[in-house]
């Protein structure tokens, strides 16, 4: 087994990694838009005060940040099996799979998607988590 926490990430919330190789598969943990300094991609304050939030910039950035994690370990988006896709409003729905559909076709991961009451900072509409398989023999780091 081996487990990473990529240093320059955004750091993990609690106490687990970004990253998790058992034997062939791969696990990335909840993965969200937020930058290493604790911002989030598609989250801008307007002069009111009033955040404009961008399902299609955060699920861009979420998919990339995985892709991210995956090369860390030697994989890539093509090598995902499983993705589990957390929105705070289903209303986003729509923009998040246009995106989506810009990074994967039928063949490409199997994908849940769920509603869920909130995610740890207002300003996330999104969060991932993946699967990816790679069997340890075809690793290139």
């Amino acid at each position: 087994m081996e487990s990473k926490v990529l240093k320059h990430k955004a750091q993990p919330l609690g106490n687990y990694p970004h990253v998790k190789r058992v034997g062939d598969f791969i696990y990335v943990s909840g993965t969200s838009s937020r930058r290493p300094d604790n911002t989030h991609i598609g989250a801008k304050q307007e002069e009111s005060g009033h955040w404009q939030l961008d399902i299609r910039a955060q699920t861009k950035a979420v998919i990339e940040n995985i892709g991210e994690l995956l090369a860390s370990i030697g994989a890539d988006l093509s090598h995902l099996v499983d993705l589990t896709t957390f929105l705070v409003d289903m209303k986003d729905f729509q923009g998040y799979n246009e995106v989506y559909s810009t990074f994967f076709d039928h063949t490409g991961p199997t994908r849940t998607t769920v509603a869920v009451h909130q995610l740890p900072h207002p300003n996330l509409l999104i969060e991932m988590k993946a699967i990816a398989y790679l069997p340890e023999e075809k690793i290139k780091i």
